[in-house]
């Protein structure tokens, strides 16, 4: 399905969120890059965007490694980071976030910007991050939530369930994918089972913050 979209998901994305995403994005930079050279995963990195803003951020020296399991989505990435003059700071690498490739204690941060709650089985991704990170690293995950006000989710249930499967499918022309894609923000964790399910996976001082009235939220954990 994310092959299949990957031409006009960026596109869809911004329209989709009315670049409010990108905010989001800035936010999560601050709990990522901390000014010294870093090795860094972007798990579910899809079409490159969190993976090039982060390189851009790092300080020089450090390296962030897009990994991904649809190829038809990483195709885009490396000529975004050639645009953004951060090729040589960027590689890419097919895996499942559930089965990383990757040794234990490799990195100092991992990041999963939006892909999560496409996981199968959340706690083994979760558990993954775990293993990959080096002792002190941190994990940064930014998901799509679903507003507590009951007015706020009304207007939000609206748009997203009837307006913006409509406005998908004129685009991209997979209507059922932007069906799927609200569907599975709504089947994600309350905010406090997730917390939970981190903490199980061996995360401490696990933590989050709501976004934009809680449209999005930012989980963070230690090792």
């Amino acid at each position: 399905m994310f092959d299949e979209i990957a031409p006009s998901y960026d596109k869809l994305n911004h329209i989709m969120s009315l670049d409010v995403d990108k905010l989001w994005r800035r936010h999560a930079l601050k709990e990522i890059v901390d000014g010294t050279p870093q090795q860094i995963l972007d798990v579910a990195c899809g079409t490159g965007d969190s993976t090039i803003v982060t390189a851009r951020a790092a300080a020089p020296g450090s390296h962030v490694i897009g990994a991904d399991i649809s190829e038809g989505m990483m195709a885009l990435v490396m000529d975004k980071a050639r645009a953004a003059g951060v090729e040589d700071r960027v590689s890419l690498q097919v895996a499942d976030g559930e089965n990383l490739p990757f040794e234990e204690a490799s990195f100092h941060r991992v990041t999963c910007a939006f892909g999560i709650r496409n996981f199968e089985h959340k706690e083994l991704g979760l558990k993954e991050f775990h293993r990959v990170l080096k002792p002190g690293g941190k994990v940064v995950i930014l998901e799509l939530s679903v507003p507590g006000n009951r007015v706020i989710r009304w207007f939000y249930d609206l748009y997203f369930l009837h307006i913006l499967p409509w406005i998908g499918g004129r685009i991209s022309g997979d209507k059922a994918a932007y069906k799927y894609l609200p569907a599975s923000v709504h089947a994600f964790p309350a905010p406090e089972a997730f917390q939970q399910m981190m903490r199980e996976a061996g995360f401490r001082q696990v933590r989050h913050r709501p976004f934009s009235l809680g449209l999005c939220r930012m989980f963070i954990g230690e090792k």
